[in-house]
């Protein structure tokens, strides 16, 4: 089985490893199956570490890369970093105030019984927010192509689970709050799987863009390097600091950024 992935083509290997990220969405999405609401503090847990692993993801696995391949290419490195990595973020961000101007007109609304609007502005929501992250994977395996140092399939596989590993609370963020707003539970499941099937979709697109046009490279791994690192900063490391043990969670986020590092450079 391991012999047949690394043997794929890179948008192959991105596709499957991004069906691993939707799973784990999905798999957050079924505890609507057996609890009402999952303990806070595991939750919290979970976001931590994932914000450690993406912090060193997106260092090690895209920006040290994406300078290195400006280099290459002639091309202004420090520049390259910027625009991409700012572009992400910046990206983001505009998507954020869009949704926060959703946001204050939906507080307008009635809450006497379940608030449809307020739904899927919660569905549209999680699933933009996975639209970059699966162009990270992409990238990160669309690289692959171009033997960078630094860019090794264990860093790829890796920065697919730490992202995995933060869509199942994303998962569950759905369909828990469906379920509360008096959707049946296997119609909160599948809203809440379905944020994540924009993940293979726009990991394969990445990856295709990555393969195709080689001066894009070092652009789009600042790009998904600035898109993680924004949302690392807005949701997760907030989220997780929300818990009452704001100390322990924040030694879990070391805990995935050790994880990350490790893997990296020890073993990249």
């Amino acid at each position: 089985m391991i012999d047949f992935f690394i043997n794929l083509s890179p948008i192959a290997q991105a596709f499957i490893a991004s069906l691993f990220t939707w799973a784990i969405t999905s798999l957050g999405a079924a505890v609507v199956f057996c609890f009402k609401e999952i303990k806070k503090g595991i939750m919290d847990a979970l976001l931590g570490f994932s914000a450690g692993v993406m912090i060193a993801a997106s260092f090690w696995s895209l920006l040290s890369p994406a300078i290195e391949m400006a280099e290459s290419l002639k091309l202004i490195p420090w520049l390259v970093a910027f625009v991409g990595f700012f572009g992400g973020g910046l990206l983001l961000y505009a998507g954020d105030k869009i949704y926060s101007l959703a946001e204050k007109k939906k507080k307008k609304e009635k809450k006497d019984g379940p608030n449809l609007k307020r739904c899927l502005m919660l569905i549209i929501s999680i699933t933009l927010h996975n639209i970059p992250e699966g162009l990270v994977i992409g990238v990160a395996f669309g690289s692959l192509a171009y033997n960078i140092p630094g860019a090794t399939l264990l860093s790829a596989i890796t920065l697919a689970i730490g992202i995995g590993i933060q869509n199942f609370p994303e998962g569950s963020a759905v369909s828990l709050p469906l379920r509360r707003e008096g959707f049946s539970r296997t119609k909160s499941f599948f809203y809440g799987q379905a944020s994540g099937i924009v993940e293979p979709i726009s990991a394969v697109i990445g990856a295709i863009l990555v393969m195709k046009v080689q001066t894009l490279l070092p652009f789009l791994l600042s790009f998904a390097a600035g898109a993680m690192v924004y949302v690392v900063v807005e949701e997760l490391i907030p989220e997780s600091q929300s818990n009452q043990k704001k100390d322990l969670m924040a030694l879990f986020t070391l805990v995935g950024f050790s994880v990350m590092m490790i893997l990296d450079v020890a073993l990249g």
